[in-house]
């Protein structure tokens, strides 16, 4: 009788895993930036495409690459420019399927035929920004800003009223940018002369290290100059009247963030419609307008910054094009982000 009942509840199971399997919901995994969509936009696509997005956040490329190298699979990535080319060399990501994601034409000019991937094989902008200098106009004037650029960060009279930007990268690009280096040397003679630069600036003005919440700080006039960029910029002047934008005149870093999907997603169909979505004009709008940085959509980015739009005036939305002295950030070897690593530490320990 035993071995009879047995038999009939192993039956019976057997016959509902279908049932379970035809009922199960579809799930599209994304790891994205903090603070860096309009939730309403994953909301449309679920409803569209009957899918459960599941949407979780990072701080940081280095963040994202260490959590995809532990095996984490996601579907949809949105790193950096340099972090896409190690990437590819790594042979870490997969094609974009041309054939779903068509509507790259939507694409501004100044995100079309990227060095790191000039054909989009693997990668479609997403939003892009520069990195600059928000300043309050009332302590800090117009002119004297721009005459300084970065050499701000060594003034004296600002101690005690500044925000860093709590990025090794960003940190050693404006101390080489001041020096009259690439943003990109991997001269060593070059780099020390960065970091004893960021260890006078830590002196002069002892700023306060920070992340995202320089944002919400700045917009409400607790400092008068911060590291930060563009896109957040944007914002800041839209919050506060009184806080200006500077893009340093000793140039400064241009940073695309693309859409890429790992080697190792589970659900690259529905990747690249997620993809295409984005792009789509409406979608791009959404996001754009959302979260002030300034979208690869080109009607997108006319429209925000044109009459009428949500960013028209704002001198922080759309990134300085063209000009000689900005770069664009390439991955640097292995050796050397760990010393820019541990003499970013050294510099925030006072050492």
């Amino acid at each position: 009788m035993m071995k009879r009942m047995i038999l009939v509840l192993m039956a019976l199971c057997l016959m509902a895993l279908p049932m379970m399997g035809a009922g199960a919901e579809e799930v599209l995994n994304v790891y994205n930036w903090g603070e860096y969509i309009d939730k309403q936009v994953i909301t449309a696509f679920e409803k569209e495409y009957n899918v459960r997005v599941n949407y979780s956040v990072y701080d940081s490329n280095e963040t994202m690459y260490t959590k995809l190298m532990s095996g984490a699979s996601y579907d949809v990535i949105i790193p950096s420019d340099y972090m896409i080319e190690r990437l590819i060399r790594e042979n870490k990501l997969q094609p974009i399927d041309h054939t779903v994601v068509d509507n790259l034409d939507n694409l501004a000019e100044g995100v079309r035929n990227m060095q790191y991937d000039p054909d989009n094989t693997y990668s479609v902008p997403y939003l892009w920004q520069t990195v600059g200098i928000v300043y309050d106009t009332t302590k800090i004037s117009r002119e004297e800003m721009e005459a300084q650029g970065f050499s701000a960060f060594l003034n004296p009279d600002y101690k005690g009223h500044v925000y860093m930007y709590d990025s090794e990268r960003d940190a050693f690009m404006i101390a080489l940018k001041a020096l009259g280096y690439s943003a990109n040397s991997s001269d060593m003679n070059e780099l020390n002369a960065a970091y004893d630069w960021l260890r006078e600036m830590d002196k002069a003005v002892r700023p306060s290290y920070v992340t995202d919440e320089v944002i919400d700080a700045m917009a409400n006039g607790e400092k008068w100059m911060a590291l930060v960029y563009s896109g957040d910029a944007a914002y800041i002047l839209s919050e506060n009247e009184d806080m200006g934008y500077c893009a340093p005149k000793e140039g400064t870093n241009v940073a695309i963030d693309a859409m890429v999907i790992p080697a190792n997603a589970s659900n690259p169909e529905m990747a690249n419609l997620f993809i295409r979505f984005i792009l789509e004009y409406e979608n791009s709008l959404m996001i754009s307008s959302e979260v002030g940085y300034a979208s690869s959509n080109a009607q997108v980015l006319e429209e925000l910054s044109g009459e009428g739009g949500d960013y028209e005036g704002n001198e922080a939305y759309i990134p300085r094009s063209g000009y000689e002295l900005d770069e664009i950030y390439h991955d640097i070897p292995e050796d050397l982000r760990s010393q820019y690593s541990s003499m970013w530490i050294k510099v925030k320990l006072h050492e």
